[in-house]
């Protein structure tokens, strides 16, 4: 084995002075976790010294481009106005993860020398990525990482980002690596050789137990880290979050910059276009918001960094001790998307929970599809063109919905010790900055928060319209109301009319009845 660097002193340092005058490498900086990570590290620990950030070209925008614009992004609004010299730490390594050796020469990786901690947070999150991209991205990328981690002489700890559902098939999930569903090489292999379509084909057989092929890389990444932090000469972590939302504190309450999760179901339910999901009304909604998760992060690095624990450790951020259910979360957030409406709102939000598949389907149907025809044939009459269209609107609500059932109709049980020990050692100066604890939530106010934060930073409506989209939405309620007091005398207009008949078929029946009790009694 690899001679590891002895811990240091049984007296850490506060995670500021742990982090200053280090430079860290992070990848995955530009997704939702990573910018916070970013803003968190330049906010909370003035002395560091630089943050490498792995960027590619995306959508024909360079890497430069893409570094500039991430500085420009409202999650360094506090940064910028109180600490703008910052954000000239941020520099940037143009890579990609899925090349090899992430597209970086030797020349690039010799900039990464005085690196000693490294965080990788990029993945493909999509739940029904191809099994070659999401193989790719989510486990041989982790791979790369640690060849390239096994060659910086001052390298010290790796927090590799996983999720809490990388073993999402178990009801009970404890704090350790799981043996990996595949051997890597024999699946790379199967890859390669088969043909795109066929692989397609196989793969729901290929990844079960599995729900989905991120749960599947996320449970191999893992075990190609455990495999590798045992010959490593620096700390190893697991860092697995539960499902990710909006900020509680930083870098302002309700931030929220995707579409996933959560976020997506506010946005379509607060649009008025979704109104039925598949969920179990009481089942634990396991979520925690970014700034906590990223607080518990770096504490995360800190503690694996000082303890070196010759292995790789595991960290679950859950909730699941202190969490609200799905149907609470869905009163609280109908009451508020009401009362801090969005703009251009189709319909009065309403929404519906349903753990029956037939149910579902019948209310999807009846409730969220046919009206969105509707409004699209409507639409196409008048002449009036939206984009996306109404039924790719519906099809897209479709598919959230067959995405997210596997996760919204089951519960979890996440053995979260290693956080609350970590919790525990933080001092009192680093706790009163970085929050581990998902206890300090008041879910009722976070739910405002949220729904605010989704219209402010995710669908950027200004606040200044909130009284106009509240009259919309009254004079939405009204035609609501209306709807459902002449659905309601419709239907029982239909059945006081069809009373007749059924007492008529009532009536024959029982004579035909009678009149078979006699003839088994004369015979």
């Amino acid at each position: 084995m690899v001679p590891r660097p002895a811990p240091q002193s049984s007296t850490p340092p506060l995670i500021p002075e742990f982090f200053a005058g280090r430079e860290v490498f992070i990848t995955g900086a530009t997704g939702f976790m990573g910018k916070v990570l970013v803003e968190r590290l330049l906010w909370t620990c003035r002395d560091i010294s630089r943050l490498h950030l792995l960027l590619r070209e995306k959508k024909d925008v360079a890497p430069e481009k893409r570094l500039s614009q991430l500085k420009q992004s409202q999650v360094f609004d506090v940064i910028r106005e109180h600490c703008p010299e910052q954000l000239d730490k941020l520099s940037m390594l143009a890579g990609d993860v899925t090349k090899r050796r992430f597209g970086l020469d030797h020349h690039a990786i010799s900039q990464l020398n005085k690196v000693s901690v490294v965080f990788h947070s990029a993945a493909t999150l999509k739940f029904d990525e191809p099994l070659p991209v999401a193989l790719q991205q989510n486990v041989h990328s982790v791979v790369t990482l640690m060849d390239i981690c096994d060659q910086l002489p001052n390298m010290q700890v790796l927090v590799h980002v996983s999720t809490a559902y990388s073993n999402a098939e178990l009801t009970s999930v404890e704090e350790r690596v799981y043996p990996a569903p595949a051997q890597l090489q024999h699946l790379s292999a199967l890859v390669e050789a088969l043909p795109a379509g066929l692989l397609a084909e196989i793969t729901p057989q290929l990844i079960s137990p599995k729900p989905n092929t991120y749960t599947f890389t996320k449970a191999m990444a893992e075990s190609v880290v455990a495999e590798r932090a045992n010959t490593a000469n620096y700390a190893v972590a697991i860092f697995r979050p539960t499902i990710v939302i909006s900020s509680l504190r930083h870098p302002f309450p309700g931030w929220i910059e995707n579409l996933n999760g959560p976020s997506g179901v506010v946005v379509g339910a607060g649009k008025g276009l979704l109104h039925v999901l598949s969920c179990g009304s009481v089942r634990r909604a396991d979520m925690m918001p970014v700034d906590i998760a990223i607080d518990t992060l770096i504490a995360v690095a800190w503690e694996a960094a000082n303890d070196q624990p010759g292995y790789a450790r595991v960290y679950n951020c859950s909730s699941c001790m202190d969490g609200t259910s799905w149907g609470q979360f869905r009163a609280r957030m109908m009451r508020c998307v009401r009362e801090y409406p969005f703009d251009s709102v189709l319909w009065y939000p309403f929404g519906v929970l349903s753990e029956n598949t037939l149910m579902q389907r019948f209310l999807e149907t009846t409730l969220q599809t046919v009206p969105l025809y509707f409004v699209h044939y409507i639409s196409k009459l008048c002449g009036i063109k939206s984009r996306p269209s109404m039924t790719t609107v519906c099809k897209r609500l479709h598919a959230m919905n067959e995405a997210l059932k596997f996760f919204a109709l089951r519960e979890w049980h996440f053995n979260t010790d290693n956080v609350q020990q970590l919790m525990h050692r933080l001092a009192p100066a680093d706790a009163a900055v970085y929050n581990l604890d998902p206890g300090t939530i008041d879910w009722e106010s976070h739910c405002e928060d949220f729904v605010k934060g989704t219209r402010k930073y995710l669908l950027r409506e200004k606040d200044q319209d909130i009284e106009a989209a509240r009259r919309r939405m009254h004079v939405l309620h009204m035609i609501h109301s209306l709807t459902k007091i002449l659905l309601t005398l419709l239907m029982v207009r239909l059945a006081y009319r069809s009373t007749p008949a059924i007492l008529r078929a009532v009536a024959v029946l029982t004579r035909l009845r009678r009149r078979g009790a006699t003839v088994a009694l004369s015979g």
